[in-house]
């Protein structure tokens, strides 16, 4: 096992713990579950740092680095849905986004073309690793001097603009392809 994979396998099992803390939703509880997501975000850029670093980029830690995320992400989104803090919307526009882009994906690998992963992309999944742990603060004695959730509510819908935007990127890169193998 290489370090870059154990980073990436980290995130998707940090997330069990993660959401199991944000449900119990006492104080300490929350805090450390912002602590361990703060940290399964940091392991999203070593990861691919590392894997390009040492020369270990593989078609599995490809693969899995966007599904680690995808896991990560959802799962604490669709948690927010169920304690009410955001719109379902957002991760319904979420998921059609990312299932449609794996599908893309796939189509454009079996036809040759292969389609890396965009900038807008990436800039969406830092706005998400960013507002999750601002919503999370969900305390009075913080949002209402700070607007912490206010402001993490306002970047997930940000980054949700981002990942419409990247989604058609995507498409266009299929219909338009620059790199075919």
């Amino acid at each position: 096992m290489t370090l870059p994979l154990f980073l990436t396998l980290s995130r998707i099992f940090l997330t069990l713990p993660i959401v199991c803390l944000a449900l119990a939703q006492a104080h300490w509880t929350t805090w450390f579950a912002i602590i361990l997501f703060i940290v399964a975000s940091i392991t999203d850029y070593y990861d691919g740092y590392f894997a390009r670093k040492y020369n270990q980029v593989t078609n599995l830690g490809k693969f899995l680095d966007p599904v680690a995320d995808k896991i990560l992400v959802s799962s604490l989104l669709i948690l927010f849905v169920y304690q009410q803090k955001i719109d379902i919307w957002i991760v319904v526009l979420f998921i059609t986004r990312d299932t449609l882009v794996g599908g893309i994906r796939a189509a454009a690998s079996a036809d040759g073309i292969i389609i890396d992963a965009q900038t807008t992309g990436k800039w969406k999944a830092a706005l998400q690793m960013i507002s999750i742990p601002l919503i999370m603060t969900d305390f009075d004695y913080i949002d209402s001097y700070l607007h912490t959730v206010k402001i993490g509510y306002f970047l997930l819908w940000f980054s949700v603009g981002l990942s419409l935007f990247s989604g058609w990127q995507y498409i266009q890169l299929y219909v338009h392809p620059k790199n075919k193998i």
